[in-house]
């Protein structure tokens, strides 16, 4: 089964790793969770942001 990962450089999905890890976010299951892996970065970031003001 392929996994799938997103490049933080290129902006682009990569399927079983093309690039270096430091460039990469994943691996995912699916194209389109790759696809949405800066929208889940930005999310748990303002939530983690959030439990640090309490």
């Amino acid at each position: 089964m392929p996994q799938y990962w997103y490049n933080v450089n290129t902006h682009q999905v990569e399927q079983d790793a093309q690039s270096g890890w430091k460039e990469l976010i994943g691996p995912y299951n699916t194209r389109e969770e790759a696809e949405a892996a800066l929208a889940k970065v930005h999310e748990r970031n303002e939530t983690w942001e959030a439990q640090d003001d309490d």
